[in-house]
């Protein structure tokens, strides 16, 4: 049975400017989806969009106004069947540091904000455009993709905040597929690995990233961001996956540290 054809449907992909997010948008373009790039860092998203004939705009997925102008952008002429939900971001710190200071608060709630909330933020906002597309012959009317990640399994020492975030993406996934499921839509969470992206690349020399490549099960290299990608567009056009966490990692399953 043939799932959704996307050629012609469009697409919002929050975290676009670059990464998995990026990885998604290019994927997407190929496959004559039309993409809009969301992003906070606008001169990146201008950048990418120009590149791959796509659209964008800069924003913030915490503030549920910009959010609300990503989902119209999106939804313009009523065919936004695809959602993806890439913008994130990590932190690292311990419960108590090594002179026995409590874990920062604020820090702890800046994560949470932006990994939780905004991830709320636009899967509710677009869920509210996506019930309004012309359901597909068999009911359909999109697909909903959060990023989550293998910390919310095997979270390592010092990451508590993230761990906790992207515990609650996964723990909403189930949810919200109930939720959407009388209006056709479908929700699927992808829960990646160690991927080759900018922030790694800022964080780690290429020689460490090498390294860190060989920890994976198999393959022994970082996933690339293409992969990603590829992922999304057949979750897009499997409707038989739903409520579902998949893990993207190359089998690796996180030590401590």
């Amino acid at each position: 049975m043939r799932g959704m054809d996307l050629t012609g449907t469009s697409a919002l992909v929050t975290g676009g400017a670059s990464g998995l997010g990026a990885g998604t948008a290019r994927t997407l373009t190929s496959l004559g989806v039309r993409c809009t790039i969301f992003d906070r860092n606008e001169d990146g998203a201008k950048a990418l969009a120009r590149e791959i004939g796509a659209d964008y705009l800069g924003g913030d997925i915490t503030d549920p106004e910009d959010c609300q102008r990503a989902v119209d952008q999106a939804a313009e002429g009523g065919r936004l069947r695809i959602t993806v939900n890439c913008a994130g971001t990590g932190w690292a710190e311990r419960v108590i540091d090594r002179d026995n200071s409590p874990h920062d608060l604020g820090a702890f709630k800046r994560i949470q904000e932006l990994n939780v909330v905004g991830t709320f933020n636009v899967m509710t906002r677009a869920a509210s455009a996506m019930v309004l597309t012309e359901p597909l012959a068999d009911g359909e009317r999109g697909v909903i993709v959060n990023t989550a990640s293998v910390a919310a399994f095997d979270g390592q020492v010092g990451q508590l905040a993230y761990s906790a975030s992207k515990g609650a993406v996964v723990a909403m996934t189930l949810p919200a597929a109930r939720d959407l499921a009388p209006v056709g839509i479908r929700v699927v969470t992808i829960a990646p690995g160690l991927f080759d992206t900018p922030l790694l690349e800022g964080m780690l020399r290429q020689e460490q990233r090498e390294a860190l490549g060989q920890s994976v099960l198999f393959p022994k290299k970082l996933g690339h961001t293409a992969q990603y990608g590829e992922l999304v567009a057949h979750i897009a056009q499997n409707s038989y996956l739903n409520g579902e966490v998949i893990r993207l990692d190359g089998g690796i399953r996180m030590p401590p540290k």
